[in-house]
């Protein structure tokens, strides 16, 4: 598990790499989601995140920095996010571990 104030290091290392700023980072318990960004630049992440492997930590980290500039999924957001994970070798890829934090607990309705 890694520390908070490591964490906070790791997502402060990708925005210099983008080159956004947030202005606020936020680490406490969300049962439904990784992560959110507002409109206003603060992100915050679930300590879930904390448990992830370092790759896993980026795919979400670099997915939320990127709404501080793009704030729809649209295929050019997608393009950016594969390429900036590209870069450090990670492959962006539809994993079990980024579905809801609630379908963790409770199983999907076929």
């Amino acid at each position: 598990m890694i520390t908070i104030a490591d964490f906070k290091k790791e997502v402060l290392d990708w925005a210099e790499e983008i080159g956004v700023y947030p202005k606020e980072i936020h680490v406490r318990k969300m049962s439904r989601k990784w992560a959110s960004c507002s409109s206003k630049g603060r992100l915050t992440f679930s300590y879930e995140l904390l448990t992830r492997p370092k790759e896993e930590r980026a795919i979400v980290i670099v997915h939320e920095l990127l709404h501080l500039k793009y704030p729809s999924h649209n295929k050019f957001f997608n393009a950016l996010l594969s390429a900036y994970l590209a870069k450090k070798g990670i492959a962006k890829t539809k994993q079990p571990f980024m579905v809801p934090l609630v379908s963790m607990i409770v199983p999907l309705k076929s």
